[in-house]
Protein backbone atom coordinates (compact mmCIF):
# COMPACT_ATOMS: atom_id res chain seq x y z
CA UNK A 1 0.00 0.00 0.00
CA UNK A 2 1.64 3.70 -0.88
CA UNK A 3 0.53 7.02 0.46
CA UNK A 4 -0.82 9.85 -2.30
CA UNK A 5 1.74 12.51 -2.92
CA UNK A 6 0.82 15.57 -0.71
CA UNK A 7 1.49 18.10 -3.83
CA UNK A 8 -1.34 20.60 -4.58
CA UNK A 9 -1.92 23.41 -7.32
CA UNK A 10 -3.49 26.36 -5.26
CA UNK A 11 -6.83 26.22 -5.16
CA UNK A 12 -9.33 28.55 -7.14
CA UNK A 13 -5.72 29.62 -9.22
CA UNK A 14 -6.47 30.16 -12.62
CA UNK A 15 -4.63 26.81 -14.11
CA UNK A 16 -7.42 24.92 -11.70
CA UNK A 17 -10.34 26.88 -12.51
CA UNK A 18 -9.50 26.58 -16.19
CA UNK A 19 -9.37 22.61 -15.60
CA UNK A 20 -12.52 21.13 -16.61
CA UNK A 21 -13.02 20.79 -20.81
CA UNK A 22 -16.07 19.28 -20.78
CA UNK A 23 -19.15 17.97 -18.98
CA UNK A 24 -21.28 15.42 -19.84
CA UNK A 25 -24.07 14.26 -18.58
CA UNK A 26 -25.26 10.80 -19.61
CA UNK A 27 -28.25 9.47 -20.81
CA UNK A 28 -30.08 5.90 -19.21
CA UNK A 29 -30.24 2.97 -21.38
CA UNK A 30 -31.91 -0.92 -20.94
CA UNK A 31 -29.12 -3.41 -21.13
CA UNK A 32 -30.55 -6.85 -20.45
CA UNK A 33 -33.61 -5.72 -18.31
CA UNK A 34 -30.78 -3.33 -16.17
CA UNK A 35 -31.07 0.51 -16.73
CA UNK A 36 -27.16 1.90 -17.19
CA UNK A 37 -26.15 5.44 -17.97
CA UNK A 38 -23.67 5.87 -20.75
CA UNK A 39 -21.69 8.56 -20.73
CA UNK A 40 -19.36 7.30 -23.81
CA UNK A 41 -19.30 7.90 -26.46
CA UNK A 42 -21.40 11.53 -26.45
CA UNK A 43 -21.67 13.60 -29.79
CA UNK A 44 -18.98 16.03 -28.41
CA UNK A 45 -16.43 13.57 -26.93
CA UNK A 46 -15.98 9.98 -28.92
CA UNK A 47 -12.93 8.88 -26.31
CA UNK A 48 -10.79 9.52 -23.71
CA UNK A 49 -7.32 7.89 -23.74
CA UNK A 50 -8.34 4.27 -25.37
CA UNK A 51 -11.35 4.43 -23.46
CA UNK A 52 -14.66 4.58 -26.16
CA UNK A 53 -17.60 3.51 -24.12
CA UNK A 54 -18.39 3.67 -20.76
CA UNK A 55 -21.56 2.39 -18.58
CA UNK A 56 -22.34 2.48 -14.93
CA UNK A 57 -24.44 -0.46 -14.33
CA UNK A 58 -26.65 0.50 -11.42
CA UNK A 59 -26.85 0.13 -8.63
CA UNK A 60 -30.23 -1.20 -8.50
CA UNK A 61 -31.76 -4.38 -6.70
CA UNK A 62 -33.26 -7.31 -8.50
CA UNK A 63 -36.51 -8.33 -7.48
CA UNK A 64 -36.62 -12.66 -6.19
CA UNK A 65 -36.09 -15.03 -8.68
CA UNK A 66 -34.25 -12.60 -11.29
CA UNK A 67 -31.08 -11.36 -12.28
CA UNK A 68 -28.75 -9.69 -15.13
CA UNK A 69 -29.51 -11.51 -18.58
CA UNK A 70 -27.29 -10.11 -21.12
CA UNK A 71 -27.16 -12.74 -24.07
CA UNK A 72 -24.64 -13.77 -25.90
CA UNK A 73 -23.29 -10.89 -28.10
CA UNK A 74 -20.04 -10.29 -30.22
CA UNK A 75 -17.21 -7.62 -30.13
CA UNK A 76 -13.87 -6.60 -32.55
CA UNK A 77 -11.57 -4.18 -32.34
CA UNK A 78 -11.74 -3.50 -28.46
CA UNK A 79 -10.95 -4.58 -24.82
CA UNK A 80 -14.37 -4.95 -22.57
CA UNK A 81 -13.04 -4.30 -18.87
CA UNK A 82 -16.10 -5.02 -15.93
CA UNK A 83 -15.67 -4.20 -12.20
CA UNK A 84 -18.08 -4.48 -9.90
CA UNK A 85 -19.03 -2.12 -6.69
CA UNK A 86 -21.76 -4.36 -5.54
CA UNK A 87 -23.48 -8.23 -6.86
CA UNK A 88 -21.90 -10.57 -8.77
CA UNK A 89 -21.69 -11.49 -12.91
CA UNK A 90 -21.11 -14.65 -14.27
CA UNK A 91 -19.20 -13.80 -17.78
CA UNK A 92 -19.39 -16.70 -20.28
CA UNK A 93 -17.14 -16.73 -23.39
CA UNK A 94 -16.40 -18.10 -27.10
CA UNK A 95 -12.84 -18.97 -25.90
CA UNK A 96 -13.93 -21.82 -23.51
CA UNK A 97 -13.86 -19.22 -20.27
CA UNK A 98 -16.46 -18.84 -17.67
CA UNK A 99 -15.57 -16.84 -14.43
CA UNK A 100 -17.78 -14.87 -11.74
CA UNK A 101 -16.76 -11.46 -10.93
CA UNK A 102 -17.23 -9.72 -7.57
CA UNK A 103 -16.91 -6.52 -6.23
CA UNK A 104 -12.92 -5.33 -6.37
CA UNK A 105 -11.78 -7.59 -9.09
CA UNK A 106 -11.44 -7.10 -12.57
CA UNK A 107 -12.38 -9.27 -16.04
CA UNK A 108 -10.09 -8.09 -19.18
CA UNK A 109 -11.42 -9.67 -22.22
CA UNK A 110 -9.55 -8.65 -25.38
CA UNK A 111 -11.86 -9.07 -28.64
CA UNK A 112 -9.25 -8.79 -30.86
CA UNK A 113 -10.46 -10.36 -34.36
CA UNK A 114 -13.92 -11.47 -32.74
CA UNK A 115 -15.60 -13.12 -29.37
CA UNK A 116 -18.81 -13.45 -28.44
CA UNK A 117 -19.86 -13.50 -24.63
CA UNK A 118 -22.13 -13.31 -22.36
CA UNK A 119 -22.73 -11.72 -19.16
CA UNK A 120 -25.25 -12.93 -16.63
CA UNK A 121 -26.38 -13.23 -12.55
CA UNK A 122 -25.68 -16.76 -11.12
CA UNK A 123 -28.92 -19.26 -9.87
CA UNK A 124 -27.41 -18.76 -6.26
CA UNK A 125 -27.86 -14.58 -6.79
CA UNK A 126 -31.29 -14.98 -8.26
CA UNK A 127 -32.47 -16.78 -5.49
CA UNK A 128 -30.56 -15.06 -2.39
CA UNK A 129 -33.12 -13.79 0.11
CA UNK A 130 -31.69 -10.79 -0.11
CA UNK A 131 -28.38 -8.57 -1.46
CA UNK A 132 -29.47 -9.21 -4.72
CA UNK A 133 -27.90 -5.22 -5.72
CA UNK A 134 -25.58 -4.76 -8.94
CA UNK A 135 -23.55 -1.65 -9.26
CA UNK A 136 -20.53 -1.41 -11.32
CA UNK A 137 -19.01 0.20 -14.29
CA UNK A 138 -18.21 -1.33 -18.05
CA UNK A 139 -15.98 0.18 -20.50
CA UNK A 140 -14.64 -0.64 -23.47
CA UNK A 141 -10.89 0.35 -24.28
CA UNK A 142 -10.06 0.97 -28.33
CA UNK A 143 -7.20 -1.34 -29.37
CA UNK A 144 -4.16 -0.01 -31.29
CA UNK A 145 -4.48 -0.85 -34.69
CA UNK A 146 -1.70 -3.18 -34.94
CA UNK A 147 -3.59 -5.04 -32.52
CA UNK A 148 -7.24 -4.85 -33.94
CA UNK A 149 -6.84 -8.35 -35.13
CA UNK A 150 -5.14 -10.05 -31.99
CA UNK A 151 -6.72 -13.23 -30.79
CA UNK A 152 -9.02 -12.83 -28.41
CA UNK A 153 -8.29 -13.59 -24.81
CA UNK A 154 -9.62 -13.28 -21.16
CA UNK A 155 -8.15 -12.53 -17.85
CA UNK A 156 -9.48 -11.76 -14.55
CA UNK A 157 -7.46 -10.36 -11.81
CA UNK A 158 -9.33 -10.33 -8.13
CA UNK A 159 -9.01 -7.46 -5.69
CA UNK A 160 -6.24 -8.70 -3.65
CA UNK A 161 -3.84 -8.54 -6.69
CA UNK A 162 -4.98 -4.43 -7.31
CA UNK A 163 -2.67 -1.69 -5.82
CA UNK A 164 -4.13 0.41 -2.89
CA UNK A 165 -2.78 3.88 -2.93
CA UNK A 166 -4.21 5.41 0.61
CA UNK A 167 -3.55 9.22 2.71
CA UNK A 168 -5.27 12.26 3.08
CA UNK A 169 -8.94 10.72 3.06
CA UNK A 170 -9.09 8.54 0.27
CA UNK A 171 -8.63 5.15 -0.87
CA UNK A 172 -8.02 4.54 -4.78
CA UNK A 173 -7.59 1.17 -6.41
CA UNK A 174 -5.48 1.07 -9.12
CA UNK A 175 -7.28 -1.13 -11.72
CA UNK A 176 -5.14 -0.13 -14.93
CA UNK A 177 -1.42 1.59 -15.57
CA UNK A 178 0.28 3.29 -13.66
CA UNK A 179 -0.20 6.05 -11.01
CA UNK A 180 0.83 7.38 -7.53
CA UNK A 181 4.22 5.09 -7.61
CA UNK A 182 2.18 2.28 -8.05
CA UNK A 183 1.16 -0.21 -11.41
CA UNK A 184 -1.57 -2.41 -11.98
CA UNK A 185 -1.16 -6.25 -13.11
CA UNK A 186 -3.36 -6.22 -15.39
CA UNK A 187 -2.23 -5.88 -19.26
CA UNK A 188 -2.98 -3.19 -21.45
CA UNK A 189 -1.86 -2.16 -25.08
CA UNK A 190 -1.08 1.09 -24.66
CA UNK A 191 -0.70 4.36 -22.04
CA UNK A 192 -3.68 3.88 -19.73
CA UNK A 193 -4.91 5.02 -16.77
CA UNK A 194 -8.16 3.67 -14.81
CA UNK A 195 -8.60 3.79 -11.11
CA UNK A 196 -10.98 3.35 -8.38
CA UNK A 197 -11.75 6.69 -5.66
CA UNK A 198 -13.35 6.36 -2.57
CA UNK A 199 -13.07 9.79 -0.56
CA UNK A 200 -14.33 10.83 3.03
CA UNK A 201 -15.66 14.04 3.42
CA UNK A 202 -12.89 16.25 3.05
CA UNK A 203 -10.60 14.01 1.50
CA UNK A 204 -7.95 15.84 -1.52
CA UNK A 205 -6.68 14.30 -4.62
CA UNK A 206 -4.28 15.29 -6.52
CA UNK A 207 -4.24 14.29 -10.24
CA UNK A 208 -1.29 14.60 -12.64
CA UNK A 209 -0.98 15.67 -16.06
CA UNK A 210 1.24 12.67 -16.84
CA UNK A 211 -1.44 10.91 -19.04
CA UNK A 212 -2.17 13.40 -21.91
CA UNK A 213 -5.89 12.48 -21.85
CA UNK A 214 -7.80 12.18 -18.56
CA UNK A 215 -11.69 12.14 -17.18
CA UNK A 216 -13.52 11.60 -13.44
CA UNK A 217 -16.70 9.55 -13.49
CA UNK A 218 -18.54 10.36 -10.46
CA UNK A 219 -20.46 7.46 -9.26
CA UNK A 220 -22.23 8.78 -6.36
CA UNK A 221 -21.09 11.50 -3.86
CA UNK A 222 -20.17 15.29 -4.96
CA UNK A 223 -16.53 16.90 -5.31
CA UNK A 224 -15.52 20.34 -5.84
CA UNK A 225 -12.35 21.85 -8.32
CA UNK A 226 -11.01 25.02 -7.44
CA UNK A 227 -14.72 26.01 -6.25
CA UNK A 228 -16.65 24.57 -8.77
CA UNK A 229 -19.27 21.63 -7.37
CA UNK A 230 -20.13 18.38 -9.52
CA UNK A 231 -22.40 15.76 -8.73
CA UNK A 232 -22.85 12.37 -9.22
CA UNK A 233 -23.43 11.14 -12.33
CA UNK A 234 -21.31 13.14 -14.08
CA UNK A 235 -18.15 12.53 -16.74
CA UNK A 236 -15.72 15.31 -16.12
CA UNK A 237 -12.87 15.93 -19.01
CA UNK A 238 -9.88 17.53 -17.87
CA UNK A 239 -8.20 19.81 -19.66
CA UNK A 240 -4.88 18.50 -21.39
CA UNK A 241 -1.22 19.66 -19.50
CA UNK A 242 -3.29 20.84 -16.40
CA UNK A 243 -2.82 19.61 -12.89
CA UNK A 244 -5.25 20.11 -10.47
CA UNK A 245 -6.75 18.89 -6.93
CA UNK A 246 -10.87 17.65 -6.15
CA UNK A 247 -11.93 17.59 -2.39
CA UNK A 248 -14.64 15.66 -1.58
CA UNK A 249 -18.14 17.48 0.13
CA UNK A 250 -19.38 14.22 1.15
CA UNK A 251 -18.52 10.53 0.92
CA UNK A 252 -17.90 10.05 -2.53
CA UNK A 253 -16.39 7.23 -5.27
CA UNK A 254 -15.15 8.10 -8.52
CA UNK A 255 -13.43 6.57 -11.16
CA UNK A 256 -9.94 8.17 -12.59
CA UNK A 257 -10.11 7.41 -16.44
CA UNK A 258 -7.56 8.58 -19.80
CA UNK A 259 -4.00 7.84 -21.19
CA UNK A 260 -2.90 9.02 -24.38
CA UNK A 261 -4.63 9.52 -27.56
CA UNK A 262 -5.21 6.66 -29.53
CA UNK A 263 -3.46 6.23 -33.35
CA UNK A 264 -6.57 7.83 -34.91
CA UNK A 265 -10.10 7.74 -34.91
CA UNK A 266 -12.28 4.67 -34.45
CA UNK A 267 -15.76 4.25 -36.13
CA UNK A 268 -18.43 2.19 -33.33
CA UNK A 269 -21.81 0.77 -34.65
CA UNK A 270 -23.64 -1.90 -31.84
CA UNK A 271 -20.65 -3.79 -30.46
CA UNK A 272 -18.01 -3.54 -32.93
CA UNK A 273 -15.11 -1.18 -33.18
CA UNK A 274 -12.52 -0.42 -35.51
CA UNK A 275 -10.45 1.72 -37.27
CA UNK A 276 -11.47 0.52 -41.05
CA UNK A 277 -15.73 0.70 -42.04
CA UNK A 278 -15.41 -2.25 -43.95
CA UNK A 279 -13.81 -4.56 -41.03
CA UNK A 280 -17.13 -3.55 -39.28
CA UNK A 281 -19.66 -4.24 -42.17
CA UNK A 282 -17.87 -7.79 -42.05
CA UNK A 283 -18.08 -8.40 -38.22
CA UNK A 284 -21.95 -7.43 -39.14
CA UNK A 285 -22.36 -10.02 -41.79
CA UNK A 286 -20.39 -12.80 -39.85
CA UNK A 287 -22.81 -12.58 -36.67
CA UNK A 288 -25.96 -12.25 -38.46
CA UNK A 289 -24.14 -15.57 -40.80
CA UNK A 290 -23.37 -17.55 -37.52
CA UNK A 291 -19.80 -17.64 -38.17
CA UNK A 292 -18.54 -16.15 -34.73
CA UNK A 293 -17.67 -18.98 -32.38
CA UNK A 294 -20.89 -20.11 -29.88
CA UNK A 295 -20.51 -18.83 -26.28
CA UNK A 296 -19.07 -21.83 -24.16
CA UNK A 297 -22.45 -23.02 -21.42
CA UNK A 298 -24.52 -20.19 -23.01
CA UNK A 299 -25.52 -21.49 -26.39
CA UNK A 300 -29.05 -21.62 -27.01
CA UNK A 301 -29.47 -18.08 -27.26
CA UNK A 302 -27.93 -15.02 -28.68
CA UNK A 303 -28.66 -11.06 -29.67
CA UNK A 304 -29.38 -10.54 -33.29
CA UNK A 305 -27.81 -8.15 -35.24
CA UNK A 306 -30.09 -4.84 -34.56
CA UNK A 307 -31.96 -3.91 -38.29
CA UNK A 308 -31.17 -0.37 -39.61
CA UNK A 309 -28.30 2.14 -38.76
Amino acid sequence: MSRLPDIDPVFGDAASSDAIELVVVPRTVDIGGFAVKRALPTIKRRMVGPFIFLDQMGPGEFPAGEGLDVRPHPHIGLATVTYLFDGEIVHRDSTGVEMAIQPGDVNWMTAGRGIAHSERSSQEFRHRANDRKVGGLQTWIALPKQNEEDAPEFHHHGKANLPVVSGDGVDLRLILGSAYGETSPVHTFSDTIYADVVLQPGGRLPIDAEHEERALYIFEGEIEIAGDVFEAGRLLVLRPGDRISLTARAPTRLMLVGGAPMDGPRHIWWNFVSSSKDRIEQAKNDWKSGRFDKVFGDENEFIPLPEGP
